[in-house]
């Protein structure tokens, strides 16, 4: 299969849905709304990226790229269990503040090869490398990588498949041209996400883009979700009223007299 030029890209980005323009990153998704149906099952979104010329240190060859997705702010906590008299029961908990409810990090190549570890944690390059706020008694901080609730935390929302990274997860189509795929879960939460996307060469940071996708609800769905969250005791009532509406119907019609 022919490639694409770099020119024939741009052109192609331009008229894509929706777009990042930099001075040394263009930036553009194959599509800006994610919409959430009854049938709604995951779906994927395709980043594609054009680095400048100048955005890469002369001689160094393919510059690194990383891609970090993050859903919407969300709180979560998380329990630590001991074994009490044959029970297991919740004994410490550790709350994380403002944290993304999806978070996926897709690279070119292993984060930790591209930069020294310092400049990885203050670009936030890479999986263990997101700073996630704790509440710790009555202190907020981030905490090391291999803090034990942080670990539990990250083991969670990896199983929930809302956590992952991918070392392989750019692919250069062309000198200094680059797709990413990125998948979005049938468990997804609704609202706006955020794409940054950065380039190292040498060990350094040389550009830095930025754009969005909205996942959102539709039609019946929607109106469902809005409701529930703007008027939830009202909700909680009707729904209350439909299970015993149906529960009513059920015990007449499968009935034996």
């Amino acid at each position: 299969m022919r490639r694409l030029g770099a020119p024939l890209l741009l052109l192609l980005l331009a008229l894509s849905g929706a777009e990042a323009r930099g001075a040394e990153l263009v930036l553009s998704l194959s599509k800006a709304r994610v919409t959430i149906t009854s049938n709604f099952t995951g779906d994927t979104l395709v980043l594609f990226g054009v680095i400048a010329p100048g955005a890469a240190s002369a001689g160094t060859g393919t510059p690194d790229v990383i891609v970090t997705v993050r859903g919407p702010s969300e709180s979560f906590t998380t329990w630590r269990k001991e074994r009490f008299l044959g029970l297991w029961v919740n004994v410490d908990s550790r709350s994380f503040l403002a944290a993304p409810a999806y978070l996926a990090v897709l690279a070119s190549r292993a984060p930790a090869l591209m930069a020294t570890p310092d400049i990885l944690r203050r670009e936030q390059a890479g999986l263990d490398n997101n700073r996630l706020l704790q509440r710790i008694g009555s202190d907020y901080a981030d905490v090391v990588p291999e803090d034990p609730f942080r670990q539990a935390f990250l083991r969670v929302k990896q199983a929930q498949g809302l956590y992952f990274e991918r070392p392989a997860g750019v692919e250069f189509i062309a000198p200094n041209v680059f797709r990413a795929s990125i998948p979005i879960p049938g468990s997804a939460p609704i609202g706006t996400y955020e794409v940054v996307v950065k380039t190292f060469a040498d060990g350094a940071l040389v550009a830095r883009g930025t754009l969005g996708f909205e996942v959102a609800k539709v039609d019946f769905e929607q109106t469902v979700a809005t409701a529930a969250q703007n008027h939830p005791w009202l909700y909680g009532i009707v729904t209350a009223l439909a299970a015993l509406c149906v529960g009513f119907i059920a015990n007449i019609v499968f009935r034996r007299d």
